[in-house]
């Protein structure tokens, strides 16, 4: 069964992310795209002239689009000097249309922040901070080869105040190596008491081609990190923080707006070192996936040419009900049934059975105008997911 005729009714919302890879050193849990920084520091000036030819070859792309939301990420983008961030937003200003109300996050590390760059980070246009906490244990800190402390934690969230930003995240981990669930609660009940309005909390896992995985630490055992997590989910519920992403907790209306993005399979423009992009067509109905080269010397060299692509992937009608629900079933109230057939063209019958035999198992629960996972569905999201993985099929590509 095809796309349905005529492409999509409504344009699909388009985000900007931008990745900066550079670390003060590399954390062993972390399997994304970072470095550890230069003895000379972070080249930012040729790093931003690359970014800027980076998006000059992916304008045609986007042309006639607004941007509704950009995230800096990486890596630590606060090693970058506000006036680096500035020329940046300027640029992409000129470039780019930014939606009215526009969220731009900038990832922080902790130690890399003060007072007054975050005041001139603000100036230069973020209006959004996600602050990488993690935990406020000294002796947790170290075992997961942090590079700041408990009290710099701490600052960095009362400078964030103190410079104005009333949307900021902390992101916190539970679960982590000989971690007991008193300083996990502790941890939680610390971040809360710092008054962000976002909270990010999320299990450790040990992912391929990090140290942890090739040298795995003692780790609370699944029961244990599940019961610490829960804890810590019931602490924010309690204390007004709306649980409504797998690992996302707000206070009400100040969801981030540009993963929202993501959960709901919206559209998004990577550039910058290993950045992945994803853009459909509302002609032709193609959505594809590319992405950058990853070393940043590699790209700085070739930004803003054919050499900087580093993948370029079409995304065949088989892939997409699992790309999908992959993305919306993280979201606790799942989202609106018609989203399916406005994010991929595909009308809901052609993974009507999957989402009848997910339902009986008790994972799903969807109505005529709505499909979100049920409590147990998002407690064993893998499990449910698996209901649409679908194998290509000559005659029906979506045959399950």
């Amino acid at each position: 069964m095809g796309k349905e005729q005529g492409g999509r009714a409504q344009p699909i919302p388009l985000a900007l992310y931008i990745h900066l890879p550079w670390c003060l050193s590399k954390c062993p849990y972390c399997d994304f795209n970072s470095y550890r920084i230069r003895d000379d520091g972070v080249p930012e000036r040729a790093y931003v002239n690359a970014l800027l030819a980076d998006l000059e070859q992916d304008l045609p792309l986007v042309q006639g689009r607004s941007i509704t939301s950009v995230f800096l990420g990486g890596g630590t983008p606060s090693l970058l000097s506000a006036e680096a961030i500035h020329r940046l937003l300027e640029n992409l200003r000129s470039r780019l249309e930014f939606a009215a109300g526009l969220e731009i996050t900038l990832e922080a590390n902790p130690g890399t922040v003060n007072w007054e760059k975050l005041r001139d980070y603000r100036a230069a246009g973020v209006n959004r901070l996600s602050i990488g906490v993690q935990s406020f244990d000294a002796e947790l800190l170290k075992r997961l080869g942090r590079a700041h402390g408990p009290k710099q934690a701490r600052l960095a969230a009362e400078a964030a105040h103190r410079a104005g930003f009333d949307n900021f995240n902390l992101d916190m981990m539970v679960g982590l190596p000989g971690q007991e669930p008193g300083q996990a609660l502790a941890d939680i009940t610390e971040a809360i008491s710092l008054a962000p309005s976002h909270i990010s909390y999320y299990q450790l896992t040990l992912e391929p081609n990090t140290r942890f995985y090739r040298d795995p630490p003692p780790l609370p055992d699944d029961e244990a990190a599940w019961s610490m997590q829960c804890d810590g989910r019931n602490l924010l519920i309690e204390k007004s923080y709306l649980h409504y992403e797998i690992s996302a907790f707000a206070r009400a209306g100040l969801h981030c707006r540009h993963n929202l993005n993501y959960w709901t399979f919206g559209d998004y423009l990577g550039i910058g070192a290993g950045a992945h992009g994803k853009l459909s067509d509302n002609e032709s109905g193609i959505i594809r996936r590319r992405w950058k080269k990853r070393n940043p010397t590699h790209y700085m060299a070739v930004a803003g040419s054919p050499a900087c692509i580093d993948g370029d992937q079409v995304l065949q009608e088989y892939e997409l009900p699992l790309e999908f629900m992959l993305n919306a079933m993280r979201l606790n109230d799942g989202v609106a049934v018609g989203l399916f057939n406005a994010r991929t063209g595909l009308p809901l019958q052609v993974m009507r059975p999957a989402l009848d035999r997910a339902g009986h198992r008790g994972l799903l629960e969807i109505t005529e105008e709505w499909m979100r996972p049920t409590p147990l569905g998002r407690q064993f999201l893998n499990e449910l997911l698996e209901f649409f993985v679908f194998e290509q099929h000559a005659s029906d590509p979506c045959h399950g």
